[in-house]
């Protein structure tokens, strides 16, 4: 079969009639949005039957977590951004070799403009060195 009859007859050669046909359902699925798009009925998940409690990600209160102690919103969202923006391939590294790295990376204005804040003549080993000399709290 030649390239050109392959695309005329609408079927790959890559794959056989059969996988093409599975492909060619769940995409019909997908694309008229009417059903989930898996091929094999096993694989649909069920829907919850009626008088079946409520499904809660946090049954009671139970699970834990948010805003380190000894640090408020603000710092764990800096912290994350400048994460974010630098590698640990970055470290160690001094403040004008954070902010090149953050800006090889693309990082947002505000982000490199917070390490251009950083203090001259002092090496930082990760991250949490870096949050702490801009003056955000850290854990404890």
């Amino acid at each position: 079969m030649t390239e050109s009859s392959e695309f005329a007859s609408g079927r790959s050669t890559k794959h056989n009639p059969r996988v093409d046909e599975e492909l060619e359902h769940e995409m019909q699925g997908m694309l008229k949005a009417e059903r989930q798009t898996r091929a094999e009925e096993w694989r649909e998940v069920e829907p919850s039957a009626e008088g079946d409690p409520d499904v809660d990600a946090d049954p009671e209160g139970t699970l834990t977590g948010g805003t380190p102690v000894g640090m408020d919103a603000d710092a764990v969202t800096a912290r994350a951004e400048i994460a974010r923006w630098l590698d640990r391939a970055d470290y160690p590294s001094d403040g004008a070799g954070l902010v090149e790295a953050a800006r090889d990376h693309r990082a947002p204005d505000a982000v490199v403009a917070e390490l251009q804040r950083l203090p001259a003549g002092q090496t930082f080993e990760r991250v949490g060195d870096v949050v702490r000399a801009l003056g955000y709290p850290t854990e404890t």
